[in-house]
């Protein structure tokens, strides 16, 4: 099912409401849970490209109802409830970049080399008694 919502809702948001982002590029939805009642979804969005995310998910949450009524027209012979539909900020795309960065920038000393064994060759035998 959630799935389903996922590719749905990603339709509806880019086919059939384009109208809420003013032509701007509609959001992707990165994931979707759904509850085992199927009463609620949560919807992951992806907001990274545009301006003002929260004011982009802000519009998406105060159309929410409309949302989920062409959700329900998409879905109405597959699926017999429609969910409540609560959408979130996905920030996990912006943090990996940003943890990239940080490690990127780290000055990290070359670990010094190990100083070889004559035995490296051979292989490991267990030891059977302590006195071996």
């Amino acid at each position: 099912m959630a799935s389903l919502l996922q590719q749905e809702l990603a339709a509806v948001l880019q086919r059939d409401l384009p109208h809420l982002f003013n032509g701007g590029l509609a959001p992707s939805i990165s994931m979707v849970r759904v509850t085992p009642d199927l009463g609620q979804a949560r919807v992951y969005l992806s907001l990274l490209l545009g301006n003002n995310a929260t004011d982009r998910l802000e519009i998406i949450k105060d159309n929410a109802k409309e949302i989920r009524h062409a959700l329900a027209k998409r879905i109405r012979k597959t699926a017999r409830v429609v969910p409540e539909l609560i959408f979130f900020h996905d920030d996990s795309a912006a943090y990996a970049a940003h943890m990239d960065q940080v490690l990127g920038t780290l000055d990290i000393p070359v670990a010094p080399k190990e100083e070889t064994d004559e035995n490296a060759d051979k292989p490991a035998r267990p030891r059977l008694f302590n006195n071996e």
